[in-house]
Order: structure tokens, then C-alpha cells, then sequence
């Protein structure tokens, strides 16, 4: 069998076993086998067809496969959690200082504090959640 019709033949395996597993790792080395068995038809001896590979893989997985991941992964937008609390807005049930104090926000009462260390805030007062530090928000007066 030519060597060439070999690398073929890896390369549609690999093309194959990409499209189960959707990891971009095996679609490089499909690419890759397909360029040595290009390099296999015009006549390179077998050494350098497996150096050409081992090259071509490296650089495609090294270089390429980060930036097709970045393009097919949509970012995360949304945030969950504590994290979509963060710029909420917030009532004061019981006053606000930078010891402590307690809020509502969406419902829930939270443990909070002024976020300006030197604020006290009084009890009816609209506040904006600015960052949740473990179970205490940390708030500022809205304007």
C-alpha cells in the first residue's frame, strides 16, 4: 500500500473520531496526516513524512486548537451565584455602618456593610450592592 494512501486513511480515521468527540485535538491531527500524506506523495522517505507530522500536530495543537476552542466556546456572560448580586439594588432594613447592618436584596435578607467604611446608613435607605464578600454585601448609598 503507498504511504500516502496510509496518511489518507489516518487522517479520516482521525476526521472521524473528531466528529464523537468534539475536541479540536483530533480534527488538528487529521490536518496534519493529511499534510504528510501530501509530503508522502511527492516522494519523501518515511522518516521525514513522521518528522513533518510530529511538526505539523505540534504546531496546529500548540497554536491553532486554542483559537478554534475560543471560537466555538461562546464566553460565560451570564453570572450566577453571588457574582449576579453584584449591582443589584438593595434595602436597608437595619442600619449600615462599616461594622456591620442587615439588607434585603431581591427577598433575602443578607448581612452587609457600608462599603465606604465611614458611611452609616439608616434604615429605608436604597442601596447598590457593589461587591459580596462571603456572606456580608458590601453596599453604598444610591444617589
Amino acid at each position: 500500500m503507498e504511504p500516502w494512501l496510509i496518511w489518507v486513511s489516518v487522517a479520516g480515521f482521525l476526521a472521524l473520531a473528531e466528529m464523537f468527540t468534539l475536541t479540536a485535538a483530533l480534527g488538528m491531527l487529521a490536518g496534519a496526516a493529511l499534510i504528510t500524506a501530501g509530503t508522502a506523495a511527492l516522494g519523501l522517505p518515511a522518516p521525514l513524512q513522521l518528522l513533518v507530522f510530529t511538526v505539523v500536530a505540534t504546531l496546529s495543537l500548540v497554536f491553532l486548537r486554542p483559537v478554534a476552542l475560543r471560537h466555538v466556546l461562546p464566553p460565560q456572560t451570564e453570572r450566577f451565584g453571588v457574582d449576579a448580586l453584584v449591582g443589584k439594588s438593595a434595602y436597608v432594613v437595619s442600619e449600615v455602618t462599616g461594622a456591620g447592618g442587615r439588607v434585603r436584596i431581591e427577598g433575602e435578607e443578607w448581612t452587609a456593610r457600608a462599603y465606604d467604611e465611614t458611611l452609616v446608613i439608616p434604615p429605608g435607605t436604597a442601596v447598590d450592592v457593589m461587591e459580596i464578600s462571603g456572606s456580608t454585601a458590601l453596599v453604598y448609598p444610591r444617589e
